[in-house]
């Protein structure tokens, strides 16, 4: 169980109280983020497709290749997955060689296809490949295999050719998960990795991973937008979206709720977990809003 250092204060907090804490603290994390978006839009030359495209990327994994993803969604812009859009077996020769893990396994006649055309895009937009020895793939989980994701993420620009208006006009869970409702290409029924066959089994992203997408992905961004374009209702679009996903499951929920406080919806656990990470992981004690609560609760 992760220890808080505030865990004397918690059972002096009211119902009322406890109610402004996640408020407050979901605010908190919102702004944090905002600002991170800003810098990436910023970075991104003011390019708010570029902005989208590169926090799906980051957003697709929670892992040590997280960096990885992003500096691919850099090496191979979203410019140029629009030029190539009405061609799935080219957006994926794109993403996947890009990775550079396409020169890990060996070839069968998709992949030898897949190679020739990342060769031929390559040359098209003068593109080199990332370091294949960079990515981190111990440990990992089938389903959770860059090369794997990288096919999924091709099928969503693929299937979804107006993606950032998708995302914006999400307002619902049902919304969320429709959004992110797809599978990997025929091949990949077949196959986890490359020239390695499976039996069949379609490679969906899971409801659970669509929620964490509509939580980091579309709540962040539309958040972020809103102020950038000065349209108040989308931002408040954003706060409601956030209250209809369930609350998150990790290591950090799991302590609060051993401390008694059971987070309802995704706006509560984004509250709790800016509180654990940036707080109490901190010893930012003194700042915290569960410490400031309680003060007032003993005077």
């Amino acid at each position: 169980m992760e220890e808080f250092s505030c865990r004397k204060y918690l059972d002096n907090i009211k119902e009322y109280q406890l109610k402004q804490i996640l408020i407050e603290a979901g605010r908190d994390r919102l702004a944090r983020k905002q600002k991170f978006i800003f810098e990436l839009h910023k970075q991104a030359d003011q390019d708010w497709n570029q902005t989208f495209f590169e926090m799906l990327f980051r957003m697709m994994d929670t892992s040590a290749n997280r960096e990885l993803y992003h500096s691919l969604a850099k090496k191979i812009p979203y410019r140029y997955i629009m030029r190539e859009q009405k061609s799935l077996q080219a957006i994926e020769a794109l993403l996947i060689g890009g990775s550079g893990l396409l020169t890990l396994y060996p070839e069968d006649q998709y992949i030898s296809e897949l190679k020739d055309t990342w060769n031929y895009l390559a040359s098209k937009y003068d593109l080199s490949p990332m370091r294949c020895a960079d990515w981190k793939l111990s440990k990992i989980r089938p389903y959770n295999h860059p090369v794997l994701r990288l096919a999924q993420i091709a099928m969503l620009l693929y299937e979804r050719e107006f993606f950032v208006n998708s995302i914006i006009n999400c307002r619902t869970v049902e919304d969320v998960e429709n959004l992110f409702c797809i599978e990997a290409s025929e091949y990949w029924k077949t196959h986890f990795l490359p020239a390695h066959q499976s039996r069949l089994i379609p490679k969906r992203l899971g409801r659970e991973k669509s929620h964490i997408l509509g939580i980091n992905l579309v709540v962040q961004m539309q958040y972020a937008y809103s102020y950038n374009i000065g349209r108040d209702e989308l931002r408040d679009c954003a706060l409601k979206l956030l209250e209809t996903i369930p609350a998150e499951n990790n290591r950090f929920i799991d302590s609060w709720q051993q401390r008694g406080i059971y987070p309802k919806t995704a706006a509560d656990s984004q509250a709790l977990l800016q509180i654990s990470t940036e707080y109490c992981n901190k010893n930012r004690c003194q700042e915290c809003f569960v410490r400031k609560y309680a003060c007032k609760t003993t005077k």
